[in-house]
């Protein structure tokens, strides 16, 4: 007993002296370091007990993940730190965590096409820090923080989402929590433009944002949200009214399907107020992926003729034209259209350079690191308009065919998947509505710089990463769904009872 309190009280002057030893650090880098130093020490006590709390909860770390990679770009969040840095963290805490309960979570379903496509284009990457067309020299500094962005990100998001998502359960959930910040957004941009902005976004539209977010002197605004701007905000919103639409549709769970389909309604009409036009097309072959693979006539035929309609009266009609937003996007079918021939000029310039620039000028090689006097200053500085654009500067033609090749390969293979490994009708739903949200958001990295951006990288690679995950779980499926159905009728039935109980009642009254 003795022995018991000497050690419990030797341990609570330890921590009293640990306590104390932190307070007298907290202080001196309050003094010497300022108020971030400080505000970080006093943070390690909290830092550490989440880590435990984290270790012992592994999901929490990614559920976590998913919601703070939805809110990054808010602007009335300012971070002392960059903006990806907090993703990165916690998906390498993810990892580590995966890798210490080896045990418990699926590593045997990491290998897939999925995963040897991604390792190409990493390792390509990786190989691109030898890259000096610029002639300044190895900028390792430079080449990671370019090499984090376009193809670490999303090798982290794979293993994330494959290691994580291993259950019905997890999977309906994190469809739910997905569907529920989109909805946010789209509240968000609804509060936008009929309440208005907060003080931190009428800052950022009428300064960085007031040439391409404040259109026709002033008559046109272009709201963006919680992303980053309006056209990732309006192409990541397009390609998740693809995806929930989609879901809606094949879901037999019925208070699935009606949040479902309410998450796609929602997620269509808050593209409008994007005036992002790319996103009506994105919108458009997302719905045409799915026609073939449907699988299926009557889904097929109402589609088509939904869709033509609605190109129709787009493009060769002034039907709505009353409506700005309308106006906005009908320009998108519109050949000689300012924007888009300015963006074709921009391009033309570019070509004469990378001529010179097989590899591309290199990963992380910008304004800050590419000297005023530089050959390839005008191309660090230019403005790419597109994803595509993007990775053609910095990786040259070698390199933005290989991320095409990388790319057509992992979403064949994971359209392979729904077409034809897949039997279960919703199950086969979810991954056509991920696969075509996939389509929608690649056509949208054709037009803007939307792919790589928060909150849509994470979610539309961690996204087909998912279906790769579908033939694994497949049989829990069924389980899970037959179970609630028989929830579901066994509702239904007892409700039909009441009011036939309520009806016999009325009747002898």
């Amino acid at each position: 007993m003795n022995s018991y309190k000497t050690t419990s009280k030797s341990s609570n002057v330890g921590r009293v002296l640990l306590l104390f030893l932190l307070f007298s650090l907290a202080i001196y880098e309050f003094v010497h370091a300022g108020f971030n130093t400080f505000a970080i020490v006093c943070a390690l006590p909290i830092l550490a007990l989440s880590g435990i709390l984290v270790f012992r909860h592994g999901n929490l770390a990614f559920w976590t993940l998913i919601f703070v990679n939805y809110f990054l770009q808010l602007k009335d969040l300012s971070l002392p730190i960059p903006a990806s840095l907090p993703n990165e963290m916690l998906e390498i805490l993810l990892l580590a965590i995966a890798a210490i309960k080896s045990k418990l979570v699926p590593i045997d379903r990491v290998g897939s096409i999925m995963f040897g496509a991604l390792l190409v284009w990493c390792g390509f990457c990786v190989l691109e820090v030898l890259n000096d067309t610029c002639n300044i020299g190895i900028n390792v500094g430079a080449w990671y923080a370019g090499a984090r962005m376009m193809a670490f990100q999303l090798m982290y998001a794979y293993l994330v989402f494959t290691l994580y998502i291993n259950t019905p359960n997890v999977l309906v959930k994190y469809l739910v929590i997905w569907g529920s910040l989109a909805l946010f957004a789209v509240v968000w941009v609804w509060k936008q433009k009929n309440i208005g902005f907060t003080h931190a976004e009428d800052v950022w539209i009428h300064s960085r944002g007031y040439s391409t977010h404040i259109l026709q002197g002033g008559t046109l605004i272009r709201y963006f949200s919680i992303y980053s701007d309006a056209a990732n905000f309006g192409i990541g919103i397009a390609s998740t009214g693809v995806a929930f639409t989609i879901f809606g549709i094949t879901c037999k769970i019925k208070k699935l399907k009606y949040f479902f389909l309410t998450v796609g309604a929602g997620c269509i009409w808050a593209m409008f107020p994007s005036g992002t036009r790319t996103a009506i097309v994105c919108l458009a072959a997302g719905f045409v992926a799915y026609i073939f693979l449907s699988k299926s006539i009557k889904i097929a035929v109402p589609f088509i003729a939904v869709f033509a309609t609605a190109f129709f009266l787009l493009a060769f009609t002034t039907i709505g034209n009353g409506n700005q937003q309308i106006r906005r996007m009908r320009s998108a079918f519109d050949k000689n259209d300012a924007s888009a021939n300015q963006r074709t000029v921009n391009q033309q310039t570019m070509k004469k350079y990378m001529k010179e620039a097989p590899w591309g000028i290199g990963l992380g090689m910008g304004a800050d690191n590419v000297p005023a006097n530089n050959k390839f200053r005008l191309m660090s500085t230019i403005a790419p308009d597109s994803e595509y654009v993007f990775i053609w500067l910095r990786t040259g033609e070698i390199g933005i065919t290989m991320f095409l090749i990388t790319t057509v390969i992992m979403l064949l293979g994971a359209c392979w998947i729904s077409l034809f490994k897949i039997q279960n009708p919703s199950l086969r739903g979810i991954g056509a509505g991920l696969c075509c949200a996939f389509v929608s958001q690649q056509l949208g990295g054709y037009g803007n710089q939307v792919l790589m951006q928060f909150p849509n990288a994470l979610v539309f690679y961690g996204g087909l990463t998912i279906v790769y995950i579908l033939p694994h779980i497949e049989n829990e499926w069924t389980e899970y769904e037959t179970k609630q159905l028989a929830i579901q009728e066994e509702k239904k039935r007892l409700k039909l009872e009441k009011e036939e109980s309520i009806k016999s009642i009325r009747g002898r009254w």
